[in-house]
């Protein structure tokens, strides 16, 4: 019985004080759009972001709900960009590369840039394991659809995102070699 009135305890303290958690958030305004939340917000999507107070004038604008102050972020984009083709960017390079079981696994991971015309186009390489592999994976690139841009203030705007394939999927990488001197 006292194992149970603890558990019973223990749950409405965490509620109670998560409860008080939350109650301290700021009041979050995302591109002039008020959010419950930004837990979900990529940092790389924020162009831009302020701290308002808690002060006379920013709960007579925003109203009780900004009690514990706003958060104004603006972000470099409204709409996000749209890969076009059948399933993610990932998915439909890795499903455009030959490259077959018998072969040791391989990774590309690449950064990418989808200008205001909506192609792709790498900007960094950030790992390639096998120079085929990347050759394979930069030509289904340039043969991929376009995508439908990012758009701010309904004009396209250039928006970037990582591309990672490793192929065969699901079979591990090799290990490194380690050299080690006695």
């Amino acid at each position: 019985m006292k194992r149970y009135l603890l558990l019973i305890v223990t749950g409405l303290f965490t509620l109670l004080q998560s409860a008080a958690l939350r109650a301290q958030e700021p009041l979050y305004i995302v591109n002039g759009v008020e959010r419950a939340s930004i837990d979900d917000l990529p940092p790389e999507l924020i162009e831009r972001a302020e701290r308002l107070p808690a002060d006379e004038q920013t709960i007579a604008r925003y109203g009780a709900r900004a009690s514990n102050g706003v958060l104004l972020i603006t972000l470099r984009h409204d709409c996000p960009a749209r890969f076009t083709g059948e399933g993610s960017f990932d998915e439909y390079i890795a499903r455009h590369v030959e490259w077959p079981d018998d072969e040791p696994a391989a990774r590309v991971v690449l950064r990418y840039e989808v200008t205001p015309e909506g192609r792709a186009v790498v900007t960094r390489e950030l790992e390639s394991t096998d120079r085929r592999l990347r050759r394979r994976v930069l030509q289904a690139i340039e043969e991929a659809p376009a995508w439908e841009p990012a758009t701010k203030a309904g004009r396209p705007v250039a928006s970037e995102g990582v591309l990672r394939i490793q192929l065969p999927a699901g079979k591990p990488m090799p290990r490194e070699v380690e050299v080690v001197y006695r």
